[in-house]
């Protein structure tokens, strides 16, 4: 998978399958079932980490996360997600911290917001230098929201994701993802775009869908938003085993003579 398979997506009407993904093993199994694109998401700060939220992810750990990823990675398109002040600064540090996601092996970057940061969008293209943005609930702004909250609701706030979308687009994103809108916005800004969205939490309209690996396969129960679907409910397998792990070896059942060398 390609940027431009990607868009070629878009132009045949197939949906684009994307999961974040944040080491190898995953990598690996996420791959093997045909997902078309991995993305080495900063929500790792949440799910991997434990923190409250994403701000306190550094570039030093998106990239190798990156380069864990990528290094797994043999048929699915890669993204690094470019964390809270890699990109904000200025066009310089923008294009330098990008250009390190490229060297990590990732194969296109994802930064947030819309026509603020269209400059760095135009800057990192020039550099050729895959560019996907990201619209709606945009998690490091968290603060600036006062928590996470479904945004584009009403006809202004609509009017500037709108704006926000033609900005990125015409500075030279490549795709967008749409996070925590209105699925009848997300439809409009889909239908507006010649690039592909990804939605997440951005109703069935979007040329796509992300969704956090964590949430996907219940394995992050903390907080589940509204438009997580558990495919699978990990946790409680994994509970499940640890349990029986632990008391067999309470037990004196673990290990067996067949699991002893002689």
């Amino acid at each position: 998978m390609t940027v431009p398979d990607l868009q070629k997506c878009k132009r045949d009407g197939r949906k684009i399958a994307v999961v974040t993904a944040y080491d190898a093993l995953f990598a690996r199994i996420v791959e093997q079932a045909g997902i078309d694109v991995i993305l080495v998401g900063d929500s790792l700060g949440v799910v991997v980490q434990g923190k409250p939220n994403t701000l306190s992810v550094t570039m030093e750990e998106m990239l190798y996360h990156t380069r864990l990823v990528a290094g797994a990675a043999q048929r699915s398109l890669v993204i690094g997600d470019m964390p809270f002040l890699s990109y904000q600064v200025n066009r310089e540090e923008a294009v330098r911290n990008a250009g390190r996601f490229l060297q990590a092996g990732a194969h296109a970057v994802k930064l947030e917001g819309g026509a603020a940061v269209a400059d760095r969008v135009e800057a990192m293209a020039n550099a050729g230098i895959p560019v996907i943005g990201h619209l709606g609930m945009t998690p490091q702004s968290v603060q600036l929201y006062g928590g996470y909250r479904v945004q584009g609701k009403g006809k202004d706030r609509a009017q500037q994701v709108l704006e926000d979308a033609r900005a990125l687009q015409a500075a030279g994103a490549a795709a967008l993802v749409l996070e925590a809108i209105p699925a009848g916005l997300a439809k409009a800004v889909t239908e507006a775009m010649t690039i592909p969205t990804i939605g997440i939490g951005a109703g069935p309209h979007c040329d796509g869908q992300v969704l956090v690996l964590y949430d996907l396969l219940g394995l992050f129960d903390e907080f589940v938003p509204k438009f997580v679907k558990p495919y699978g409910h990990l946790k409680g397998d994994a509970l499940q085993a640890l349990c029986r792990y632990k008391d067999e070896v309470e037990k004196g059942l673990f290990p067996s003579d067949s699991e002893s060398y002689h």
